[in-house]
């Protein structure tokens, strides 16, 4: 049976390696309450693909059915005489192994809807593109929306620290942090260079940035103002914060310059009780005891690793 959808549904594909599966995972548990080894998931709640470094794309779909001639039947319900479109098969799918659909087989199934649809078909600059994929048993269709990685303009910064988070993991820190942004505050109180600052604000979400050293705070302002964004970056401490959040995100200070006693990093966490609701903690050394005994619950967490270096990030209420 086809139904042509009416309540707003989607399907986002996924793609990562072996050491980034653990991250990916927590970021889809932060938007959708789920997650999936499949790289391809279903959800009534809307993402922008942008937003994740893992996503490839969204389908949002308008039809679906048992059997994707269903689909080709429906098909001159869709598209415009005034616009081009292209159908593309996401190859991203749940039929693998044996049940594994091959590319000429792909290609004729794009031909199929396409020449049944209204408008002319364009395989080089649509105005709109489609998708068809089978998930689940079933066969989806919709407008397609592809991913572009606005986080890979932000990898060369003016004022950079060897040991920063990439790029890839503070957006995906942020999305943790702040899956929904709309009505949340949200503070770095330990902002370094600003690199899940500049990831945040890029997405726009409501952050500010603290820091107790006053070069790093030039600092990420300087990258802030670098990539177009505007952003509230204060030299501070955390102690001194008289406001509160919704979320604090803080990367636990480590490095030689920077460098965090346990005493400081568990007045860090004391504080960030403290200020925010939810607390997203990225951190080298394993802190359950510390935030139990600051009052913490952890809430879920997760592992990145690069190359021999890992960090661990824990979500915490």
């Amino acid at each position: 049976m086809t139904n042509i959808s009416r309540q707003p549904a989607f399907i986002y594909t996924y793609a990562y390696n072996d050491a980034e599966r653990s991250l990916c995972h927590l970021e889809m548990r932060s938007f959708f309450g789920k997650d999936t080894e499949l790289k391809i998931l279903k959800s009534d709640i809307k993402i922008d693909p942008n937003r994740s470094p893992f996503m490839k794309g969204r389908l949002d779909i308008l039809a679906d059915g048992d059997e994707v001639e269903e689909i080709i039947a429906q098909a001159s319900a869709f598209g415009s005489e005034e616009e081009t479109n292209k159908v593309i098969f996401l190859k991203i799918n749940d039929r693998q192994g044996q049940d594994k659909i091959e590319n000429k087989e792909r290609l004729q199934i794009e031909r199929a809807i396409g020449s049944e649809m209204q408008g002319d078909f364009d395989l080089h600059n649509p105005d709109q593109l489609y998708a068809i994929v089978p998930f689940g048993g079933r066969w989806y269709f919709g407008l397609y929306c592809k991913s572009e990685p606005i986080w890979f303009h932000h990898m060369k910064k003016p004022k950079e620290y060897s040991t920063a988070l990439s790029t890839r993991v503070a957006r995906a820190v942020a999305n943790i942090a702040v899956p929904h942004p709309e009505g949340i505050r949200a503070i770095d109180p330990c902002c370094g260079i600003g690199t899940v600052l500049v990831e945040a604000l890029s997405m726009g979400i409501d952050i500010v940035g603290r820091d107790i050293n006053p070069l790093v705070c030039v600092g990420s302002r300087e990258n802030i103002a670098y990539f177009g964004l505007t952003g509230d970056v204060q030299k501070g401490a955390i102690e001194d914060i008289t406001e509160t959040y919704d979320v604090a995100i803080i990367d636990l200070p480590y490095n030689l310059y920077t460098h965090a006693s346990w005493d400081e990093q568990f007045e860090i966490l004391k504080h960030a009780r403290r200020i925010a609701k939810k607390v997203v903690i990225v951190t080298i050394e394993s802190m359950d005891e510390r935030l139990k005994t600051v009052g913490f619950q952890i809430t879920d967490r997760c592992i990145t690793k690069k190359q021999q270096f890992s960090r661990e990030i824990v979500v915490c209420q």
